[in-house]
């Protein structure tokens, strides 16, 4: 009788959040951040999930290879999809674990950049608000973690969007304590950011609209799909013709292309431990491009009208590549 009355519950939030959304208006706001590009016409950046486990699991090589391919593609910055610090985030602004995790590992030269940060399910196991405090970013500049924000380029508006809050099983997981400081009441939480993840992505006007959260809404991985962002977030993607959705959670690296949208639903989530030999293939037999069970990330190569996408393993090697085109339209 629990299993019914929790599967009701579900069904009854995601009926009320769909309703407020719809019907009731809001002056709901992704916080906005401007990040300024080389000027060129292009923006290169790399994005890496999963991956906080003090060098081992092959973190560290995986950081090693990341730094020789950002020094050869100039990156403007890095994206990091969540689960930053295993396995149950940060205990405080004064955990070594932060440096540990952190700084010690990405110490190339090529990785000194912004590092834009999402929170992980696992990083909602421990201090929330340490990973967002600005004494983080205090203690190594390139830290930047908010909950759902916005970051303007002039090639892109990329969404980053908190999906942990999304996941009703984490709300009925009594095996672990979450931090639900700023997500409580639930409802209005993820009504608010919905309705600011539509808002901002109907008033962009950039060449490539990109978001990210750390779930996955498409994914042949070991978590699989994520049922609460595909009946909530999807339709909001599809709506407003984004690019590419990126996401870690699975610990892979794959590449789907959507049946149904222009979107392609990149996954890198394989910055340290990866689940080898854990796939459903067979799920996305017309939609799969690449999956890789191992560690690795993930390159983005923008201009005003191409992206290519990059895939790279422990070793540097390229394990797929991906470019696509899009027409300007000039004002009339």
């Amino acid at each position: 009788m629990a299993f019914l009355n929790y599967k009701t519950a579900t069904t009854n939030l995601n009926l009320l959040v769909l309703a407020c959304i719809c019907f009731v208006h809001s002056f709901a706001e992704l916080p906005k951040f401007e990040h300024l590009t080389k000027g060129d016409g292009s923006m290169n950046f790399l994005v890496l999930g999963d991956w906080g486990r003090k060098g081992f699991y092959n973190q560290s090589l995986v950081a090693y290879q990341m730094g020789k391919v950002a020094e050869k593609l100039n990156i403007e910055f890095v994206i990091s999809t969540g689960d930053n610090f295993y396995d149950n985030g940060l205990e405080g602004v004064d955990d070594p674990a932060f440096e540990d995790s952190f700084s010690k590992i990405y110490t190339a030269a090529g990785l000194q950049k912004q590092w834009y940060s999402i929170l992980g399910n696992h990083d909602y196991r421990g201090d929330v608000e340490a990973q967002l405090s600005p004494i983080l970013s205090m203690i190594d500049a390139r830290w930047f973690c908010k909950r759902s924000f916005l970051v303007n380029t002039e090639m892109a508006d990329i969404f980053f969007v908190d999906t942990t809050p999304f996941v009703d099983k984490y709300f009925t997981d009594f095996e672990h304590n979450y931090d639900w400081q700023g997500v409580l009441p639930r409802r209005k939480y993820i009504t608010d950011t919905l309705e600011a993840l539509e808002s901002g992505l109907r008033e962009s006007t950039a060449k490539w609209k990109i978001v990210v959260g750390h779930h996955a809404i498409r994914s042949a991985g070991y978590h699989g799909e994520t049922e609460e962002l595909i009946q909530l977030m999807l339709p909001i993607l599809k709506a407003n013709n984004i690019d590419f959705y990126m996401n870690g959670h699975d610990h892979c690296l794959e590449h789907i292309s959507s049946l149904d949208s222009p979107i392609q639903y990149l996954t890198s989530g394989g910055g340290s431990k990866a689940w080898r030999g854990d796939t459903k293939h067979e799920d996305y037999h017309h939609g799969m491009k690449f999956f890789y069970d191992g560690q690795g990330f993930m390159s983005v190569e923008l201009t005003r009208t191409e992206a290519q996408i990059m895939f790279y393993n422990v070793y540097g090697d390229v394990l797929h590549k991906w470019k696509t085109s899009k027409v300007l339209h000039s004002a009339t």
